[in-house]
Parts: C-alpha cells; structure tokens; sequence
C-alpha cells in the first residue's frame, strides 16, 4: 500500500493551520525576507507578514535568526542589510522617472507624508527635481498658502493644476528628467531664499550624497546654499550606494527623512555630522 506524500516526505511537508491551509517552512519564509531585502534595501514586518500570511512575532522571530547569522540587521519595524553584505555600490547609470517612481514606491509614499509633516503655512518652499520630491509634492496640494520654487516641470504641471503658487526658472531643460536647468535657472534661483528645502539623492554613504546629473547636481547646491533649513529625501535601497556625482558632504544637511534606520558607519557619519533623523511609517505599520 502506496504511503501519503506527507509520509514520505515529512522535513518539507508545510505544516497545517487550524483552518486547513498550508504554513510556509521556516526556509521559505526566511528566502523570501532575503529576496526583498536583496530587491529594496530593507524589510518590513508587517508587509512581510501580511504577505506570508503568518503573524507580525513569526517574522520578527525569523528576523532575529537572520540577524544572528549576520544576514540582516534589525531596525523600527523591519530589518536592513549589515554593512559586511552590502558594500558601496556604484549606479553609473540613471534609470527613467517612471521606472524610479515605482521603485521602492510605500517607501517613498511614507517618506513624502512624514515629510510634509515639516511644512508651515506661508512658508517658501524649495522642491528639488526627482522621484521621492515628486510624490511630497502631491502632499503639498494640501497646503494652499505657501509658494513652492522648483526646477522639475513635472512637479511645477501638477501643482498648477491644482492653482498653487510655483515658480520656475529660466534656462534649459533637461528633457529625459524634465528639469530645468543651466546657468540662468542658477542665476535666478540665487537671488531667493527659501524656509525648507527638500532633496532628493541617487545614493547616499557617510562621504555624502550623490546625484546622476550633473546639471541637476548645481540647483540641489543652490537649494541647499539658499534654504534655511534643509531636508534630504532617501530610501533605505540607496543607503551606500554612489552614483556619478557627490552633491555634498552630510554636514551640509540638518535632517533626513527616510523609511529604515542608518546603520554602521553611515549612522555614525550621520550622527557625526548632527544630521536629525526622521524614520517614516508606511501605512501598515502606522495603523
């Protein structure tokens, strides 16, 4: 008599839940929090949880075995890759707007609420040209006294739609990032100062941050020359990554808002520099 497959095959079997469905092995579970933090830098528990259909305990309790195999290193509500795993990369190539905006896209949803968060009334606002200043900009339809300066088109188009007050410089435009720039948008935008202004950045290691572009490079300069107070806007997916061009040092920021805690020597870095750090919740973990 032929014996049942669960018989035969009892280590692999998953385990049966009350209701009768399948629980995923212990080694599946902790593959698929590898994968995405392989894809984006960092995972969450309750993301992961709710996609393996397990609770928030099993995975942090799985998140604590990868830690003591120094697979992972667990932060607020997740967990990032160590430093020994994740060496500074180096993106010699800028993927486009669209690809970007879906990148890592909670995150940046997170990121653009916490950051909003910043803005006051009637203040001047300066909103750098990107993916991650893109999405706070559809925060700011919210706040109809302040005026907003930018050197994205994409940003100035849906602003003006919603009749905010935006302002463009002159000069070139910079047609696959849609972003002005060149020595006139430069000119222009040094003769004004700004309350806040939000950056965005390609990679960010504790030498600094970096920028595909040089072109977009200067106005992020200017922003942060003319601001009075200065925000930078990063995933935990670009923490020790470089890119084509060091914008600035950390020194030249006062705060930085992202979506997992620095670890290693980019927290001592930023820590050394008083760079305030601002940890934004997605959704499912603010609720």
């Amino acid at each position: 008599m032929a014996l049942p497959t669960d018989t035969l095959n009892p280590v692999s079997a998953p385990a049966l839940r009350a209701d009768g469905t399948r629980r995923l092995p212990l080694e599946l579970r902790q593959a698929h929090l590898l994968e995405q933090l392989r894809k984006t830098g960092f995972v969450s528990v309750a993301e992961a949880a709710s996609a393996l259909a397990v609770s928030e305990m099993t995975i942090r309790r799985d998140l604590i075995d990868l830690e003591a195999e120094g697979r992972l290193v667990r932060t607020h509500g997740g967990a990032i890759a160590p430093e020994s795993s994740s060496p500074q990369a180096f993106d010699d190539e800028e993927p486009a707007f669209e690809q970007r905006l879906r990148q890592n896209n909670p995150a940046k949803e997170a990121i653009a609420t916490a950051a909003a968060s910043l803005v006051s009334p009637r203040q001047t606002v300066a909103l750098d040209v990107g993916s991650s200043t893109f999405v706070l900009a559809s925060r700011l339809i919210a706040f109809p006294t302040i005026k907003v300066f930018t050197n994205s088109l994409r940003i100035a188009t849906l602003l003006g739609r919603e009749r905010r007050d935006v302002y463009l410089p002159g000069g070139e435009v910079r047609g696959n990032e849609m972003s002005m720039c060149g020595p006139t948008a430069i000119a222009q935008f040094e003769q004004l100062w700004f309350d806040i202004a939000f950056i965005g950045a390609a990679g960010l290691t504790e030498t600094g941050f970096f920028d595909y572009s040089l072109e977009d490079s200067e106005l992020k300069r200017v922003y942060l020359r003319r601001s009075s107070r200065k925000v930078l806007l990063c995933d935990a997916a670009k923490f020790n990554h470089l890119s084509l061009v060091q914008v600035a040092s950390l020194e030249a920021i006062d705060m930085l808002v992202t979506n997992a805690a620095p670890s290693g020597a980019l927290a001592e870095a930023l820590a050394a520099a008083n760079v305030e750090i601002r940890i934004a919740k997605s959704a499912s973990l603010a609720s």
